[in-house]
């Protein structure tokens, strides 16, 4: 299949400036001299530069990945069909079966979005991660700068130390089971698909940990739980962990509500206080 540069420098174009700030979870700002998202607005919600997204409007650029195109849609809010179409314009085949299953599903974005006073951050079952709001990526950090197949949970939590520091010291090992058990179900309910195995060959090639813990076979899906979660620049925040997932199980919202026996905000309050932005700077 060939490229059509240019109907897809015209329809990525076109769909930044439908888009509006405030539907992509970006505070609408003072008066802008043009409609839609900037370029550089859509450059971080893709994970990509903003010299690249000129370029690919400009008709510049060399072919885009598929992954790159699956990014570019969830960050413009393509529904099913208009992300089939860039796929097509930029000359790969549209994605198929599990893969398809990465595109955010329309329901969910629109609760994310609207989750502005909650973490919120939206995964596959595999644990991929596709979407987080602003207080989430300031709970959690930016995955901005994270190349697209490591911004699973689990292969962050068994390859990057760090990760792991954001939680207390005791609870480490239960979570860290959990996650290998919860991988286990999605990959039994998926049948061992080839995005399945390909992520399993990552984990048991990189990590030794997850191996043991993955001969255990134990299998689970957390839908409720209390979590805490110690931020470097706020201290330790209580939450109410609840999942919430499509009724095909391929998509799961995961929200972070504060306890109701909890009575001090404080930590909460000053987390929105700081913002991504601040936190960036401090978390991991």
């Amino acid at each position: 299949m060939q490229m059509d540069r240019t109907g897809l420098a015209d329809f990525l174009r076109r769909s930044r400036e439908r888009l509006r700030p405030q539907d992509a979870g970006l505070p609408a700002g003072p008066r802008r001299r043009t409609p839609g998202l900037r370029r550089e607005e859509l450059a971080q919600l893709a994970g990509v530069s903003a010299d690249y997204v000129m370029r690919l409007e400009q008709g510049r650029s060399s072919q885009p990945s598929p992954q790159l195109l699956a990014a570019l849609a969830r960050a413009l809010r393509l529904t099913g069909d208009e992300r089939d179409h860039l796929h097509l314009l930029a000359g790969h085949r549209p994605p198929e079966g599990p893969t398809a299953g990465r595109h955010v599903r329309p329901a969910l974005r629109y609760l994310l979005d609207r989750l502005g006073d909650t973490p919120a951050q939206l995964l596959t079952d595999l644990g991929d991660l596709l979407a987080q709001n602003a207080l989430a990526e300031a709970l959690f950090g930016c995955v901005c700068t994270v190349a697209e197949p490591d911004r699973n949970i689990v292969w962050r939590w068994f390859t990057e130390p760090a990760v792991r520091e954001a939680y207390p010291a005791e609870e480490r090992e239960p979570l860290g089971r959990l996650h290998v058990a919860e991988l286990r179900a999605a990959a039994t309910r998926r049948g061992f698909d080839p995005p399945t195995r390909a992520l399993l060959d990552r984990l048991t090639t990189a990590s030794p940990e997850f191996t043991d813990l993955w001969q255990h076979h134990e299998v689970a899906v957390r839908r409720t739980s209390r979590l805490r979660v110690v931020h470097p620049a706020v201290g330790p925040i209580e939450f109410d962990y609840e999942l919430l997932q499509t009724q095909a199980a391929d998509q799961r919202l995961r929200l972070f509500t504060p306890p109701p026996d909890v009575t001090d905000p404080g930590p909460l309050e000053l987390l929105r206080e700081i913002g991504p932005e601040t936190a960036h700077r401090t978390h991991r």
